[in-house]
């Protein structure tokens, strides 16, 4: 019976909401309901029916209000609220945010859409289609009815192109094998265009500067067969000499130190320097010409090609230091079928400073914050060097929890340098035109948790940048050094280590040296694709050529040390996969899995605890604390007290997320999830049980699930997201799904299970 009340209820209550907007609709006035749209001649059942409705439909204008069931709650909040006499306040949010105005009939305009309909199926080779258009009323409702005969469609007989021996023509030809017209293919507007467009951008890179689409027209011949059409494609006869005519790069100019005043534009020009193919002028010698060698693509006697032209000028954006960038060419007077290029460089200002203030909490019930000063030079040395120092210092203070008072406190320097230039004492050529960079990076942190110990901690490291491609990019270090030393390790601490001999490992003297490698895959350089793929791809090779070279072998008790510290040998492989497919105007599915394996030999028996993996927190598996799973079944019940234990670590890693993010509302988006992963070592521990990786690892993943909101402002995305355990890896094997445990209503398991995340940015 109470299931009976509930289901009148809600009928009841559906039926009166959905009456109760019209109550508000003025004299004469009609509420619009929608539209139906009818296709026959056609079997609807059909691909190319369902596509061609299914377009069709999206063209249909007015939309009708957002209905749901039946009801159209934002119209009801709309009406509910009535006229709001400020711009702001609670009543106005409502009715502007949250509500939504009625769409009348008024706003109906048959024959408009009629004629939309009727265009977009000739535009689709729907030559004989015939279009018809009513309304149908009820009550103080309207909607609308289109009926569509398309006919049969016609289809490509033959794309014929232009046949004169003219260079143009030729070249014209030549794109011939990429032609997105195909014959016995429906004829399509819309392709045509891209046709055009695609023929334009090929001889853009063949020197035809001043060429446009518009010179271009595709004839259609319908008269030479039943539904068939011929196309033909030809240069306008109008079209100007200038668009016709192959150009080469003559003198290349460039102002590096262009200003604009409010009157005027002007260049100084005191100062003209002759460098290899270009012509400086720069009269306060801010830039060394060296940096144009890099950046400037073209030089003369070069066809001009579009892929020079941008990658030119995204190489003199990329150098950080100027704010505007613009370049134009001008045909020469002296030389005929030649341009003039020019280059207009206005700089940044070279040197600022500053303050960051952050806010931080964690899933450990760590709050605290951090402050930053940067100091930025953006051109050293007069080479378009970034030198960039910076000072942090910060706290982080555990306020719940069983255990606190086990405190962090941080600070440390970074001095990164970066120049435009591999710098080598071989000459090495730019990589297929995209500027390399040398990157140094050193820097020192301190870090103190209180009553336990200090770390302090030294990296340096000196490598290069460059990209192959608009897609690939590759980041080498020739060198890179850790150096992390212990500090300060409290009685309390070692008692610990003495009854778990592995936590020993965090405060332990540590040396990492040695090369690395990451290539990074991407091919989110256009826009509005349906599937973007991410990979990155790295390699650390640590103390493996000392080894080498020393004949280390911690086996034969032969451990070499560098100034009283045993050095690091291993072989370390991470994989990161993203794949982001797009389901909509404003949704997508984001997924992504983390494979790494790491491998001490020589000179180590494991591997050092600042090179291990980790896993679980706010951008990894966010129903678990941060570094909290594993390694393997392993369980340490001071994890879950909040104690001061070391973060868990392993020597293999397995991740997979995926995520589906929506729209909500203007700048707030939503969530879903599913996590799971975890990590494992490659040798038995007798401290750390079950944490051994085995044939049946896939039985030994975390699982975790939740829902967050996205909060876009633009320049940073503002995230919070809520997550509980669907699967323990450590409970006893055929017990670790808790599904059935689940329990939104009882206390203690939301203190024991729900973990919120309070974070910057996505999570990947």
């Amino acid at each position: 019976m109470n299931k009976t009340y509930l289901l009148y209820f809600l009928i009841s209550t559906l039926i009166i909401s959905s009456c109760s907007n019209l109550k508000y609709l003025q004299e004469g006035e009609m509420l619009y309901t929608g539209a139906k749209l009818k296709i026959i001649g056609k079997d609807s059942v059909t691909k190319e029916s369902r596509q061609l409705k299914t377009a069709l439909e999206k063209l249909l204008r007015p939309k009708p209000n957002t209905a749901i069931l039946g009801m159209r709650p934002s119209l009801y909040i709309y009406n509910l609220v009535g006229p709001v006499k400020k711009e702001k306040g609670i009543k106005h949010w409502l009715k502007t945010q949250i509500g939504e105005p009625p769409v009348l009939a008024s706003q109906l305009d048959l024959n408009h859409n009629k004629d939309v309909l009727q265009n977009y199926s000739e535009n689709n080779g729907y030559f004989n289609a015939t279009t018809k258009a009513d309304t149908i009323g009820k009550g103080k409702t309207v909607s609308a009815i289109y009926t569509l005969k398309p006919g049969k469609q016609y289809t490509i007989r033959t794309v014929k192109f232009p046949t004169d021996s003219s260079a143009l023509s030729t070249i014209i030809r030549n794109t011939i094998p990429k032609s997105l017209l195909k014959i016995n293919e429906g004829y399509n507007l819309d392709k045509i265009k891209e046709e055009r467009i695609r023929i334009n951008n090929f001889l853009k890179e063949k020197g035809f500067y001043y060429f446009d689409p518009d010179y271009l027209k595709i004839q259609v011949d319908s008269t030479v067969s039943d539904h068939q059409v011929d196309l033909i494609v030809k240069v306008k006869s109008d079209a100007p000499l200038l668009s016709k005519n192959q150009y080469k790069i003559n003198n290349i100019i460039v102002y590096p130190n262009f200003t604009i005043t409010p009157d005027t534009t002007k260049a100084t020009i005191d100062t003209v320097i002759k460098h290899h193919d270009f012509t400086i002028h720069d009269s306060e010698k801010l830039f060394k010409p060296e940096i144009f060698d890099q950046t400037l693509t073209f030089k003369k006697g070069d066809l001009y090609n579009r892929t020079d032209h941008n990658l030119a000028l995204k190489n003199l954006e990329n150098l950080g230091v100027y704010k505007f960038v613009k370049n134009k060419f001008v045909v020469a007077d002296t030389i005929g079928n030649y341009l003039d290029t020019y280059y207009y460089l206005t700089p940044l200002t070279k040197k600022s400073i500053r303050l960051e203030l952050l806010a931080k909490t964690n899933s450990a019930n760590y709050n605290g914050t951090e402050l930053n000063l940067n100091w930025s030079n953006r051109n050293a040395f007069g080479g378009a060097e970034l030198l960039n120092i910076s000072i942090y210092g910060g706290f982080e203070v555990q306020v719940s929890g069983q255990n606190t008072g086990y405190n962090v406190y941080t600070a440390g320097t970074e001095a990164n340098l970066l120049w435009p230039k591999i710098l080598s004492p071989f000459q090495i050529k730019p990589f297929s035109g995209f500027m390399a960079k040398t990157k140094v990076t050193a820097g020192y942190e301190y870090q103190n948790r209180t009553q336990l110990y200090s770390l302090q901690t030294g990296k340096a490291n000196f490598g290069y940048l460059w990209k192959s491609n608009e897609r690939k990019e590759h980041r080498l270090n020739i060198a890179e050094i850790t150096f992390a030393r212990p500090k300060d390790v409290t009685a309390l601490y070692q008692e610990q280590v003495d009854l778990n001999p592995s936590l020993g490992h965090v405060v332990e003297k540590q040396l990492v040296f040695g090369p690395s490698y990451s290539y990074i895959y991407s091919n989110n350089v256009k826009k509005n694709k349906r599937n973007t793929i991410y990979y990155k791809g790295s390699i650390n090779l640590s103390g493996n050529l000392a080894g080498l070279l020393t004949s280390a072998d911690i086996k034969k008790k032969d451990t070499v040390e560098v100034f009283g510290v045993p050095f690091s040998q291993f072989i370390r492989l991470e994989n990161e996969f993203k794949h982001y497919l797009k389901l909509g105007k404003e949704s997508q599915l984001a997924s992504r899995i983390i494979v790494g394996t790491g491998f001490a030999y020589g000179n180590s028996n494991e591997m050092p605890y600042i090179s291990q993996f980790f896993i679980g927190g706010t951008n990894s598996i966010r129903a678990f604390k941060a570094r909290s799973i594993g390694p393997g079944t392993y369980y340490d019940s001071a994890i879950n007290t909040d104690s001061y234990t070391e973060d868990q670590s392993g020597d293999i890693k397995l991740e997979l997320n995926t995520e589906y993010r929506t729209k909500i509302y203007r700048m707030v988006k939503g969530a879903l999830f599913v996590d799971a992963g975890n990590i494992w070592l490659l040798n038995d521990n007798p401290y750390k049980p079950g944490s051994k990786f085995t044939s049946d690892f896939m039985n030994e993943l975390a699982v975790g699930v939740g829902a967050g909101l996205r909060f876009d402002l633009s320049v940073l995305v503002f995230r919070t997201d809520l997550a509980f355990p669907i699967r323990k890896p450590y409970l006893p094997d055929g017990n670790r799904w808790v599904i059935d445990s689940i329990d939104f209503g009882s206390g203690s398991w939301r203190n024991d299970n729900l973990i919120f995340n309070l974070a910057i940015g996505y999570p990947f």
